[in-house]
Order: C-alpha cells, then sequence, then structure tokens
C-alpha cells in the first residue's frame, strides 16, 4: 500500500489547519441550522468546503469589515466559513456543476444597514439575486461585480449611492431586473441601457440625477416590460417609434421629467400596456384618438401638461380603463362616457359647465396662443409670433 503522505495529503492537512484557525472566533457560539435555499435543494449532500465557498468567505467577511451600522445586526452570524449559515446568504448547487456547492443570492433588504461595498463583492461570481434596498450603503458599485456573470436580479434601491452611472452593468449578459432608484446616481444614463444587447425586463431609474436622451436609438429600442424614469432630466421628444415596444412594454412612467413633447400617435401602438403616466411635463397638443387602441390600458395619468382640445371617447371606453387623469390641462371638453371611469380626475380645465374647472381669463388667455404643431420627430414645432 502507498504511504498516506505527499503533496495532496500535505494541502489537505493545511486546508483544515487553515478552517480550524477560522473557526477558532466562533467556537464559543453554537452553530445554526442550514439555512433555507431559494431555489430547490439537492438530493445529495453537497460539502461546505470548495474554492467557491472559500472565496465566497473572504467576500463575505471583507463586506462586514465595510459594515459601519447594523442596526438589525443581519451580519451578526456572518462568522466561520459556514457561509451557507450566514443571514441573508442562500446557497445552492453550482449551475455548472450540481456537485459543487455556491452562493446563488444575498438579501439584506430593508436592513438600514450604514457601509458600502468593497472590491472584494465581486468574489460572489455565482451570485444571481442581490437585493440590497432600504440601507444605507454610500460610494458606487464596485467595477469587480463585472464578474458576476449570472446576475439577474440586482436591487439597489432607496440607498446613498452616488456617482456615474456603472458601465460594467450593461456587459452582465444575465442580468434582467435592474432596481437603481433613490439613490444619488448622476450622469448620462447610456443609451445600452436601453439596448437589446443588454435585454433588460424592469429598469427602475427613477429619483436619482441622471440625465436621459429619447430618441428612436434609445428607450424605444428596449426589450423591457417596464421602464420607470419618473423625476430625472430628459431630453429630447417622445419619438413615433414608441410604438416599436409594442411587443413588451406594460408599464411606462415618465413623470416630472421636465420632457417638452407632443404625445405620438403611433402610442396606440402599444396593445399590451397597462399603466401610462406622463404627468408633470410640458406635453402639449391633443391626446391622441389611438390611445383608445390600447385595450389593456389600466391607468391613464397625463395631469399637469398643456394638453389642450377634446378627451377622446375612445379612451373613455377602454374596457379595462380604471383610472383617468387629466387634471391641470386646458382640455375644453370630455365625454359622458368618462363619468363611468372608476377614477376620474378632470379639474383644472376648460371644459364648460364642469365644476372645478380654470377660471374664464385663464382659458381665454390659453385660446390666444399661437397653435401647436407636432413635427415627424414628436417635437413640438415653434413659430415665430
Amino acid at each position: 500500500m502507498a504511504p498516506l503522505s505527499g503533496p495532496t495529503t500535505g494541502k489537505r492537512a493545511l486546508r483544515h489547519l487553515l478552517l480550524l484557525c477560522l473557526l477558532l472566533p466562533c467556537l464559543s457560539q453554537p452553530l445554526p441550522a442550514p439555512s433555507p435555499s431559494p431555489a430547490a435543494a439537492p438530493t445529495f449532500p453537497l460539502s461546505p468546503f470548495n474554492d467557491r465557498l472559500d472565496a465566497a468567505y473572504v467576500a463575505l467577511q471583507a463586506w462586514k469589515h465595510a459594515i459601519i451600522e447594523d442596526p438589525k445586526n443581519l451580519t451578526g452570524n456572518w462568522c466561520g466559513p459556514y457561509v451557507c449559515n450566514y443571514t441573508g446568504v442562500f446557497c445552492t448547487a453550482a449551475p455548472d456543476d450540481p456537485h459543487i456547492l455556491t452562493v446563488a443570492g444575498v438579501d439584506l433588504n430593508h436592513g438600514r444597514i450604514v457601509g458600502y461595498l468593497p472590491d472584494h463583492i465581486g468574489l460572489l461570481a455565482d451570485v444571481a439575486l442581490l437585493h440590497l434596498n432600504s440601507n444605507r450603503f454610500h460610494g458606487t458599485l464596485p467595477g469587480s461585480m463585472q464578474h458576476m456573470r449570472l446576475l439577474f436580479e440586482l436591487d439597489v434601491s432607496n440607498n446613498l449611492l452616488s456617482g456615474a452611472f456603472p458601465s460594467f452593468l450593461t456587459s452582465l449578459p444575465s442580468l434582467k431586473y435592474l432596481d437603481l432608484r433613490f439613490n444619488n446616481f448622476d450622469g448620462q444614463l447610456p443609451d445600452d441601457v436601453f439596448g437589446r444587447q443588454l435585454s433588460l425586463d424592469a429598469l427602475f431609474a427613477n429619483n436619482n440625477r441622471f440625465n436621459v436622451t429619447l430618441s428612436s436609438r434609445t428607450l424605444t429600442n428596449s426589450t423591457a416590460s417596464v421602464i420607470v424614469l419618473a423625476n430625472t432630466e430628459l431630453k429630447g421628444c417622445l419619438p413615433p417609434s414608441i410604438g416599436d415596444m409594442a411587443d413588451t412594454l406594460v408599464e411606462l412612467v415618465l413623470l416630472n421629467t421636465s420632457i417638452s413633447s407632443c404625445i405620438p400617435p403611433e402610442i396606440g401602438k402599444l396593445k399590451k400596456l397597462q399603466v401610462l403616466d406622463l404627468s408633470h411635463n410640458e406635453l402639449a397638443g391633443e391626446l391622441p384618438e389611438s390611445i383608445g387602441d390600447m385595450e389593456s390600458l389600466e391607468v391613464l395619468n397625463v395631469g399637469y401638461n398643456q394638453l389642450s382640445g377634446v378627451v377622446p371617447e375612445s379612451i373613455c371606453l377602454l374596457p379595462k380603463l380604471r383610472n383617468l387623469t387629466v387634471t391641470g390641462n386646458y382640455f375644453c371638453g370630455e365625454p359622458v362616457s368618462c363619468l363611468h371611469v372608476p377614477l376620474r380626475d378632470d379639474r383644472m380645465n376648460c371644459i364648460p359647465e364642469w365644476p372645478h374647472q380654470r377660471t374664464h381669463e385663464e382659458c381665454i388667455a390659453f385660446e390666444h396662443r399661437p397653435p401647436v404643431h407636432c413635427g415627424a420627430d414628436g417635437c413640438i414645432l415653434h413659430h415665430p409670433l
């Protein structure tokens, strides 16, 4: 029989010694029961020791040292090499090797944690879900996250993150859900965010300091079902090619973006759209009759713009419409059929004998303005007086 010695045996002994040293600070604490995995549990036992979990241990320990406050003590048991037992850390079999256990997700939502994301976080290469909303992480997203090639959902909303849009995000091949809202990111939101190469299904970038330029090559090139850009600075106009998103778009929220534009009739092609919020902008012209073709529409909010004319009856006859908001415009007529919409707000318009309308003087002054003309690109054409 060959002697039990040699390079392999020596490495194995050294590894066991290293793991024993890592455990020493935690020996006084009972080991918790294994945490449940978000995926189906493997049908065979998997070793809690392998190179991927070793890398995850390094990443999570570096992250714990980057945390200044943890009021809910979510990372209190982040101790020792058994990372699958850490609160908020979820493990499952690796997608490329069912015989290896790996970290598949981290969820620290609503922890109110103060700290930053260290470069070592990129060692969590198999993470598919990273949920960190409602904390107080500052700094920016480290570039090492480009190694998270399996990242499917990234939610860092409601934090204190800042800096330019992390460009590496557009190169993550698996990313489908991106939520950056309620942070302090600034600068230009790159066209690639809307590109078909990234192919996001949901984009929440609202309540940052982003600049977004609308064109047929950006927004309308998206495959997303949900796009929320509220309270950001939009440049450009709503292009006629907005109808090109008909196969995917379900929710579009552009409220309070300072966009000055007409609403192109091609918007009526969005037959899957359920929510359209264009309120608190500088939209002008008439409400397109074609919106009456949007058979899935449940919420339409165009309040607080400079729209005029008559509210098309086809809109009020939409079978699923539950909320119609046209308040704060200059509409001069509204069909009686609109009264049957369950939630309706048509105040502050110029509808004769309708309650809660603008003053007669305001409406007369608006009628004496030059008429609005819309260009082929959806932009308002301004003619000299």
